[in-house]
């Protein structure tokens, strides 16, 4: 693809390592920039550059926060007897929109995947057993993906937690099997939180 000056095509070069945005797309995005205000442009910089910085972990349930413990986990509004587990923040923002869910959440950073080399010590498993048993939960949702890997992971968290004495369940199969809880519609997925089964590993 020729471009018309190194600097633009210095801008494509970055906007097309973002995941989903091929040379054309990116392409579409500089010029777009281009035509925006200096005052706009930076205003984008600057909050991009702030989230980058100034993101962080919440301590209590590894989701992405603006401060050591997350708004959610802060609130008094939660129900902090019921625990989801997760793979990723992205499925927090899914359930949330539901709005059928109220308890607190446990992000995991991803799912046992042997096959892409992810193992037990990759992942968030330390800090969420380390919150039993001395905790308010009562029940434990495995909220994740209906894949080969999400339900490797699932069966063993249920391993782990079962020895706690604590309902372990997971989100009714209306999810379809392979996909990716963050592409489900909110309804599906809300309806699927609302009617969870009990986790059986027999």
């Amino acid at each position: 693809m020729q471009y018309p000056s190194k600097l633009i095509e210095s801008a494509v070069q970055e906007i097309a390592r973002l995941p989903g945005i091929g040379k054309k797309t990116a392409l579409r995005l500089a010029l777009h920039i281009l035509k925006q205000d200096v005052e706009h442009i930076q205003a984008l910089t600057d909050s991009l550059l702030a989230m980058r910085l100034h993101s962080q972990y919440c301590s209590k349930c590894m989701n992405l926060s603006d401060a050591e413990i997350c708004n959610i986990c802060n609130s008094k509004l939660r129900n902090h007897e019921i625990l989801c587990v997760v793979e990723d923040t992205k499925d927090v923002l899914a359930l949330e929109n539901t709005g059928h869910y109220n308890g607190l959440y446990y992000v995991l950073g991803g799912v046992i995947s042997p096959v892409n080399g992810i193992g037990v010590s990759d992942l968030n498993f330390d800090k969420l057993i380390e919150k039993f048993p001395n905790s308010d939960i009562k029940e434990v949702i495995l909220a994740l993906s209906p894949t080969i890997d999400g339900d490797t992971t699932a069966f063993y968290l249920s391993k782990k937690l079962k020895t706690f004495g604590v309902k372990i369940s997971t989100i009714a199969r209306g999810v379809q099997v392979g996909s990716d809880l963050e592409y489900v519609d909110e309804i599906t997925l809300g309806r699927s939180i609302q009617r969870r089964i009990e986790y059986d590993n027999l």
